[in-house]
């Protein structure tokens, strides 16, 4: 008997993955744990190991498809002692565990109570999430039923497909379910008649708007890889949904920047890694997080979700876009380490070696246009979180300082935040947090930890 594999929960808050490549082909013998297929989601690309090692008898979802987790993707013929163990056990169709268990609290960090009329949510989701995330969740009509991912039903909202029409859609998905494409296929298609309005009459003729620039003689149209499609629906949904609001600060590094300059090489001889200056922000942003905890949180309509676990993510830039895979608590480890977690975390990424459990569990993002050139940002927040940092590049500018001018190393920081999370008070709060210890940085003799 095959053994169903099914696309795992991709994290808090992310109930659906595209599938971007098979690594592996109907026939191919499979090891436990082996890379079999390319996972897309939120600004992410990952490999999905499978979670039994036999023969891939069939692929059921194919690359470039969006299905929500739970959704059986494949089949595979198990080996040996593994499919005896599996029937034993009577998990031949069992999915695969969840990529992220529950951890318990960290006891280093002292518990941070939520406000006063904050409600307790489960371990895994915030409220709302758990009817989206529902495999088999239907828009029902007149005893009819359509089977839509949630991100299809938001694409019929937003161009106003009623029950009737969605009906018409042929579906190419998984048993016949509709996909994003099939959607996107049938607005480019569809006669003004569907819309169930009658065109303009000749003598008042609609303004002419075309979906697609025209094209003109030398241009090129490059069709967009799995990941820019995802990247593309992550920041539309922020900007749609987020209300956006910003906060700049200016921080001088120079004692910061001149320390590092002068045991950078003492540090990689004794650590074993570059500790870059990106480390020392990340190391400042986890106390801050700590001391300031509504801005590692997300929206709920129920209201704000404060996370316990500080959880980072670091944006690292890629060919074909952005991913931000994640240190796990940070605010427990030292500079040195974690700067071999971002070292390493950045290697896997550009390989296309990172895990799920790379990329999931986030509360909050980091992104360093700085390594760029950029002097000044403004991030778009990584959904649901409720706000981004941007570290930009060290410059060196004549300043004010006391009663004279000085040539000191600047930078600025800036913060997207979620308006309906939290205001700009609080925003400046943790700013101002992060500028007094990175210009009040005190190490002790030749160490990077302060």
């Amino acid at each position: 008997m095959a053994t169903e594999i099914r696309m795992p929960q991709l994290g808090e808050s992310v109930h659906e993955g595209t599938l971007g490549k098979w690594l592996k082909q109907t026939g191919d013998t499979v090891a436990k744990y082996e890379p079999l297929v390319e996972v897309i989601t939120d600004k992410v690309n990952v490999e999905m190991p499978s979670p039994y090692a036999g023969v891939l008898e069939q692929i059921v979802v194919q690359e470039g498809q969006t299905v929500t987790a739970g959704t059986v993707i494949a089949t595979i013929r198990e080996s040996g002692a593994s499919a005896r163990a599996a029937a034993s056990a009577g998990t031949a169709t069992a999915s695969p565990p969840p990529v992220s268990p529950p951890r318990t609290a960290s006891p280093a960090r002292p518990a941070t109570p939520p406000p006063p009329a904050s409600r307790p949510f489960g371990p895994s989701q915030p409220a709302g999430a758990a009817a989206a995330q529902q495999p088999n969740a239907a828009a029902t009509r007149g005893g009819d039923s359509l089977r839509l991912t949630p991100l299809v039903r938001r694409l019929a909202e937003e161009h106003g497909l009623g029950h009737d029409e969605l009906e018409r859609i042929p579906g190419t998905g998984t048993g016949g379910r509709i996909t994003r494409d099939d959607v996107q296929r049938y607005l480019e298609n569809r006669s003004p008649a569907a819309t169930g309005r009658s065109p303009a009459p000749p003598s008042a003729p609609a303004p002419a708007v075309s979906a697609q620039p025209a094209g003109a003689p030398g241009d090129e149209l490059r069709p967009l890889s799995a990941l820019r499609k995802t990247i593309a629906e992550r920041m539309a949904r922020s900007k749609r949904e987020i209300p956006h609001a910003y906060g700049v600060i200016e921080v001088d590094v120079t004692r910061l920047v001149r320390h590092r300059d002068t045991h950078k090489t003492v540090w990689r001889t004794r650590e074993g890694v570059n500790i870059t200056l990106t480390a020392f922000a990340v190391r400042a942003v986890s106390r801050a997080l700590r001391d300031v905890p509504v801005v590692n949180s997300t929206f709920t309509a129920e209201g704000v979700l404060y996370r316990h676990a500080i959880n980072i993510g670091i944006g690292v830039a890629l060919p074909d876009g952005l991913i931000v895979p994640v240190i796990k608590d940070a605010d427990q480890k030292s500079v040195a380490g974690l700067a071999r977690d971002l070292e390493a975390l950045s290697v896997r990424a550009r390989a296309g070696k990172l895990s799920l459990e790379d990329v999931s569990a986030g509360t909050f993002t980091i992104t360093n246009p700085g390594a760029f050139g950029s002097v000044f940002s403004m991030p778009v927040i990584n959904y649901p979180q409720a706000a981004i940092l941007a570290t930009d590049a060290v410059a060196r500018r004549p300043v004010v300082v006391g009663d004279g001018i000085a040539i000191r190393d600047i930078m600025h920081l800036g913060l997207a935040f979620d308006h309906r999370a939290f205001d700009g008070a609080v925003a400046m709060q943790f700013l101002n947090h992060i500028k007094q210890q990175l210009e009040g940085f005190a190490p002790v003799g030749d160490s990077p930890e302060f």
